[in-house]
């Protein structure tokens, strides 16, 4: 018991620094979750051992993971789903997972079809929803184009992943598998009609659960916690992996409440980001082993390379070929696949399956596990020089140094600080507006986000005839929008 209270009192203390120092760092190049890994790989029970990952703390980090995967789940509308976007989301994962397999029925010392290699397969395919929303949402990306087309890509690179865990990492036989995930879909229906028929009917349980969901019963939040709980809870009595259940919850959350509630994401979000999550993040580092990354970097940094082949390159080719994306530009498209190819909590779960299962070392494991926290760092970093360019308009100032190469310092200078006005006033307007601000910005609950309008071009500069796709939300004395697609950062 002593043990634990110390291991959380610990990694309370990492959850508070980690922000502050990345606070610290220009341009928030480091997200927080890199330095939340480090923390625990370093004073985890590889390294100063001062935290300890046993069965308390292991309870701790799974319900992390399970609110990590619902409030991923609750962002998925479904209507996206079933739309353009969303089928050739479902079929460039297709593409990504075949190549995926193909690379490792190559690989020397791995097998395609035992669980070790199926497990790396799997890996190789996810995108971290879950890990990426709130930097979408810290950078201004939900809401527009290229954010639309990260959901509808990285919905699939989660979900499917999910899928495939329950089905070919199982232990049973694969028609038991079937008849298995078909309980679990039947009882997760039953979960979804049950309160969606009760809200729309207006019984006394539904009136009782929204009359008290502000005072101390706080019935919402205790009716979405039994939720989660109850179908992880299904999950793992099922022998199937809770990621399965956390994220079904999430998804039928949305189903009962399409609108949304303001007031309810702002209370899970405290409870998620304020504590679980970040234990989540800082147990799984702690479970890295640094020396066996010493001993394989080179296998941290192939696997890596083939996480943006495998999935970044397959989806910038499907944005390319697709009508309603082709108009994007390159920089546009490469945005969205450097996020998409961001991959941890499955990388977390399926390495965790082999480990158990015997199939897969821990060094092993632990190397996967280190390159899925380095693509935390690295595909949102190469995500925002790609936007960075975006803002600063790149691709008009090589053609103004290419009309006129003796001015090339003055348009470099000129567009560089193009971009830092447009930087500046994303961070005015993101200082102004926050999502869980309810009592100043909120009234009632519902909070509406402002629009970013983006300074004029440099002279030269051309326009995109293209309408923006957000709503315009002039304020006196603001600039002209910028076309869609034209992200801020």
């Amino acid at each position: 018991m002593t043990a634990d209270l110390v291991s959380l009192a610990y990694i309370s203390l990492v959850a508070v620094v980690c922000p502050l120092l990345a606070s610290l760092i220009p341009g928030k190049a480091v997200p927080e979750t890199v330095l939340l890994l480090i923390a625990g790989a370093l004073l985890g029970p590889y390294g100063a051992g001062i935290i300890q990952t046993n069965e308390a703390i292991s309870l701790f980090s799974d319900l992390g993971l399970a609110f990590l995967f619902l409030l991923a789940g609750y962002e998925i509308s479904p209507k996206s789903l079933a739309g353009a976007e969303g089928r050739r989301g479902a079929a460039t994962w297709l593409v990504t997972f075949a190549i995926a397999f193909a690379i490792v029925a190559l690989w020397p010392t791995l097998s395609a079809f035992d669980l070790d290699g199926l497990a790396v397969v799997i890996a190789l395919t996810t995108t971290a929803m879950g890990t990426l929303l709130p930097i979408l949402q810290e950078r201004g990306i939900l809401g527009t184009r290229v954010g639309d087309e990260i959901i509808a890509y990285g919905t699939w690179g989660e979900l499917f992943p999910i899928i495939a865990i329950a089905l070919l990492l199982s232990a049973r036989a694969t028609w038991q598998t079937m008849l298995v995930l078909a309980a679990f879909l039947a009882i997760a229906v039953l979960f979804a009609i049950v309160p969606k028929v009760g809200k729309s009917v207006g019984g006394r349980v539904s009136t009782f659960i929204r009359d008290n969901a502000d005072t101390n019963s706080q019935m919402i939040i205790r009716t979405v916690n039994l939720l989660l709980i109850g179908l992880t809870a299904i999950s793992a009595v099922f022998d199937l992996d809770i990621v399965l259940g956390a994220f079904a919850a999430g998804f039928i959350l949305r189903f009962i409440i399409p609108e949304g509630n303001q007031t309810m994401e702002m209370k899970h979000n405290a409870i998620a980001y304020g504590f679980l999550v970040p234990l989540f993040f800082v147990v799984s580092g702690a479970k890295v082993d640094l020396r066996a990354i010493g001993e394989a970097p080179e296998l941290l940094a192939l696997f890596i390379v083939l996480l943006l082949f495998v999935r970044a390159l397959p989806i910038f080719v499907s944005l390319t070929l697709g009508k309603s994306s082709r108009a994007m530009d390159v920089r546009e498209r490469l945005t969205v696949s450097f996020y998409c190819a961001t991959a941890l909590p499955i990388i977390v779960a399926v390495t965790s399956v082999a480990v158990t299962a015997g199939a897969m070392t821990q060094d092993t494991a632990s190397v996967l596990v280190a390159a899925g926290g380095v693509s935390v760092f690295l595909m949102p970093l190469l995500a925002l020089v790609a936007e960075r360019t975006m803002n600063a308009d790149a691709g008009q100032a090589i053609r103004e140094i290419r009309a006129n190469p003796r001015e090339a310092l003055h348009v470099i200078a000129e567009h560089h600080r193009l971009e830092r006005r447009v930087h500046a006033q994303l961070k005015d307007k993101m200082r102004n507006w926050s999502p869980y601000d309810l009592d100043s910005r909120c009234p009632g609950g519902h909070c509406e986000r402002p629009n970013i309008v983006n300074v004029p071009q440099p002279q030269g500069a051309e326009e995109n005839p293209a309408p923006r796709k957000q709503e315009a939300n002039r304020t006196e004395g603001s600039q002209p929008e910028k076309p869609d697609g034209n992200l801020v950062q």
